[in-house]
């Protein structure tokens, strides 16, 4: 199949965990652009310095120098995302404003892709987009749909003492994080920090997604539901939340 994926410049975990996905689908897939957006993650685009601030607010000074150093770390010791894609010949999809507009869906459109893997996804998708590839559009989301909804699972698991999450791979429709899974699997949370848990359900999503897309190449899905009925829904965490956090007992990192 030839494959699209749509992401977002995310220093921290990205690159390394997108270099085991073409390395093991590109034998038997091809990968005919890749969309990256600028980071944003309080789900919307920011200034870098409103993005700073608002960090540093929400979640203290400690966390705030933390990612300030393993940024520039990043900068100097990890992979871009672009460097990446040169390393692989894969071409970035260089687009302006919404993804959803119709400059851009034709762009896309221009690549002839099969499937669309959104990981890390900033932007609503709306159907001209999502009927653009004939396979669809799956997306990664580390937490067992339909618990956990949103932005930032990693953080409210932990926050809510759940003993288990997991991760999951769905086909993408209109709503957030609420089309038929593909693929699923339990994860234990144990003593992580959420840094441990981030990288780990990160490994693990990749994985999901090879499956995935070899089921879907096999025609060979059975999918699970995901019902509104049982769903759960977090946005951005607050002060008073990462409060709450640290006060019984968990750590960011």
């Amino acid at each position: 199949m030839r494959l699209v994926i749509i992401t977002q410049n995310e220093p921290f975990y990205l690159s390394q965990n997108l270099n085991y996905l073409i390395n093991n689908l590109k034998n038997n897939h091809e990968f005919v652009g890749v969309v990256i957006s600028d980071v944003s993650p309080f789900g919307k685009k920011e200034s870098f310095i409103k993005k700073a601030f608002k960090t540093k607010k929400i979640f203290g000074l400690n966390f705030f120098i933390y990612y300030s150093i393993k940024f520039l770390f990043s900068k100097i010791f990890t992979i871009s995302v672009r460097t990446l894609l040169n390393k692989f010949n894969i071409p970035e999809i260089i687009i302006d404003g919404s993804i959803n507009s119709k400059k851009n869906i034709e762009l896309i459109n221009s690549y002839n892709p099969d499937l669309l893997i959104s990981i890390l996804g900033n932007q609503i998708f709306k159907k001209p987009l999502l009927d653009l590839a004939p396979k669809g559009c799956i997306n990664l989301h580390t937490a067992m749909l339909p618990k956990y909804r949103g932005l930032m699972p990693t953080f409210w698991v932990m926050k809510n003492n759940e003993k288990y999450t997991g991760v999951s791979v769905f086909f993408v429709d209109e709503g957030i994080d609420s089309g038929p899974i593909i693929v699923q699997e339990k994860v234990e949370i144990g003593n992580s920090t959420q840094a441990q848990l981030i990288m780990r359900t990160k490994k693990i999503g990749m994985k999901l997604i090879v499956k995935a897309v070899n089921l879907i190449t096999e025609n060979n899905l059975v999918l699970l539901p995901n019902p509104e009925s049982e769903k759960t829904y977090y946005s951005f965490p607050t002060r008073k939340d990462v409060i709450e956090f640290k006060k019984i007992g968990k750590r960011f990192f």
